[in-house]
């Protein structure tokens, strides 16, 4: 009776797989606790029984289920073969693979970094362009400028009269075909703007989130070790080049995997402790005051800037040089100092190689924040107060030159930091061998370029294009410097959290300090009389409240001004708002630890 009662539930099983999908039948036939040997014998009965499904006269399909099967699996081939070129498209996929096999997670959790925010600009450009640019061309004119080469460097001359800068937009409503449809460039530029930092800090949040879930939630703690090496090879890969990269990848992951095994707990001596402190110390010490340094000087170096600036010079050659001054003494610290920075943390002499990371990050993010603080500080209390024309362009300007120079001295930092130390650790003091790569300047070095480029982006909608081209060639430049100059980490360790640490420190300080400076130049500051698309304001956001005022003489647009007055504009409105997520968050909290309660007890009866 058992025999028969189990040949029908087989019979059943294979009837209920015959009328799945192709998909859903694989995944139900993998999901099964069974032998492979087993499941080969489940597939080929459920192939026979489809076979002979089809055969069977009344199951032949009707001319109109053909078509559209037919119709169907098209669709499916092409969408397979679209997504298998746009996959060959993406030109860093086998690069990451090579250098994650090569050289470990850490290594390749600052090209993953690079590659987000080359994403993001391209990202930021697109709607930039769109809304804000591309109606511009339409009520442009010409430029009467000669272009010699310098501005490339500069950013002034011709490219003053160019969509580059915001001086150059109009004010006036846009409307090529009378009594048609017009565009209001006033409004375009600053909602286009908003709901750009709004896209941006929802993207970091959910990106934050979805890193968390995945890195610092890691389910792989708590599961067999062995299965790495028994459940990951995959038996598709039949290319020779392949076949190694896959071994060299899986070699690097045991090693990470064993080094947070085989953790080693030092014991040191109350000597000992007292020394290693007394350096720690000297050494945020020294730090700290090399930051302070650094940012009197630009701030002096910048009010100087601004008085040579507005005097005026004798020759274009010597105002060109002029404007470089600032952007290459800012650039020459921000590449010097995290060297010496990265030479104190070999001093201290930490247990593990993120030990030494993350307080090199920190020291650095000190660093280049403060010194943008400094740069913000003399743009929107000085620069903007100053008897220029046209402030914004001015700033645009600045801005445009830092990120351009940072650009090179990016690019001269893997040649003189990395090339050059390869050529003496090889050839004139052996004993230094090939460098390893720097991580922690290297990060910095990108979140404060993105700063720079979401500061900019008000005064120079096209900024993220500049960006994003750079981030480009510094991908393929760091990419060669690091296989041809660099060597693996002596240490291997997993970083599972990195990629996540450098979104965070992306969105504090940096997103937010964008934010702050952008919400005083929106609603505090007072845009320039004679140019830009808010000339004859009292403030940027004045635009949006002479618009609220228009719509309220409209029957039909009252209720957007009702929804600003009473939601927008009001305290209650976010004090409700602002209540209820922090009720939600609180009922969360509660929710994950009931399930790190559960956890645990799972974890006592899988022991037991």
């Amino acid at each position: 009776f058992c025999l028969l009662r189990g040949f029908a539930a087989e019979e059943d099983l294979i009837e209920s797989l015959a009328n799945m999908s192709t998909n859903e039948r694989i995944k139900a036939i993998q999901k099964m606790p069974e032998t492979m040997r087993k499941k080969r014998d489940i597939r080929n009965k459920v192939l026979k029984e489809i076979t002979k499904k089809s055969r069977h006269p009344g199951a032949r399909p009707s001319h109109c289920a053909q078509c559209l099967q037919g119709a169907a699996v098209s669709f499916r081939r092409f969408g397979n073969t679209f997504s298998e070129y746009f996959h060959q498209l993406r030109l860093w996929h086998k690069t990451l693979k090579i250098i994650g096999a090569e050289f470990g997670t850490s290594v390749l959790s600052y090209f993953v970094f690079l590659t987000w925010l080359l994403n993001f600009n391209i990202f930021s450009f697109l709607i930039n362009f769109s809304f804000i640019t591309v109606p511009q061309f339409l009520a442009a004119e010409p430029n009467n400028l000669s272009f010699t080469g310098l501005e490339l460097f500069t950013g002034a001359g011709y490219f003053q009269q160019t969509v580059l800068y915001y001086g150059f937009y109009t004010n006036a409503t846009i409307s090529k075909i009378e009594n048609g449809p017009s565009y209001n460039m006033q409004l375009a530029y600053i909602f286009t703007v908003g709901i750009y930092f709004v896209i941006c800090f929802l993207i970091l949040v959910f990106s934050m989130a979805k890193l968390f879930s995945r890195n610092f939630v890691n389910p792989q703690a708590f599961s067999v070790n062995a299965s790495k090496l028994l459940c990951t090879w995959d038996f598709n890969i039949t290319n020779e080049k392949a076949v190694k990269l896959k071994q060299r990848n899986l070699r690097t992951q045991i090693k990470e995997d064993l080094t947070d095994v085989n953790k080693e707990v030092l014991n040191f001596s109350v000597m000992e402790r007292v020394l290693r402190i007394a350096t720690h110390l000297l050494a945020w010490i020294a730090s700290l005051g090399t930051a302070a340094a650094a940012c009197t000087g630009v701030y002096y170096l910048s009010i100087n800037n601004l008085r040579l600036f507005m005097k005026g010079y004798r020759n274009d050659l010597e105002s060109q040089t002029a404007m470089l001054v600032l952007p290459v003494i800012v650039s020459l610290l921000n590449t010097l100092i995290p060297f010496f920075f990265s030479w104190l943390g070999h001093l201290e002499k930490f247990q593990t190689p993120g030990q030494h990371i993350y307080v090199t990050i920190t020291r650095n993010i000190i660093l280049k924040m403060s010194i943008v603080g400094i740069l913000c500080y003399y743009w929107l209390n000085i620069v903007a107060a100053s008897e220029s024309q046209c402030w914004e362009t001015l700033v645009g300007q600045d801005i445009y030159r830092l990120v351009l120079v940072d650009f090179i001295f990016c690019l001269l930092g893997s040649f003189f930091g990395e090339f050059l130390r390869r050529i003496i650790g090889t050839t004139v003091c052996m004993s230094l061998g090939l460098p390893e790569f720097d991580i922690g300047r290297n990060v910095l070095d990108l979140i404060y370029a993105q700063t720079l480029t979401w500061i900019g982006i008000l005064f120079s909608p096209l900024l993220p294009a500049i960006q994003m081209i750079a981030f480009f060639i510094v991908f393929f430049v760091k990419k060669v410097s690091l296989r041809r100059n660099c060597q693996p980490p002596c240490k291997v360790w997993r970083t599972a959290q990195m990629t996540t640490s450098f979104i965070f420190l992306l969105f504090c300080p940096s997103f937010l300090g964008v934010l702050s400076v952008t919400g005083v130049t929106v609603w505090r500051l007072k845009p320039s009389e004679e140019c830009g698309p808010f000339r004859g304001l009292s403030s940027m956001y004045a635009a949006v409240a002479e618009w609220i005022q228009t719509l309220e003489s409209h029957t039909a647009s009252k209720w957007v001004a009702w929804i600003y007055q009473n939601l927008i504009t009001s305290e209650l409105f976010f004090f409700i708002l602002s209540s209820f997520v922090l009720i939600v968050t609180y009922l969360y909290w509660q929710i994950i630890q009931g399930r790190k309660t559960m956890t645990k007890l799972l974890r006592k009866q899988i022991n037991n």
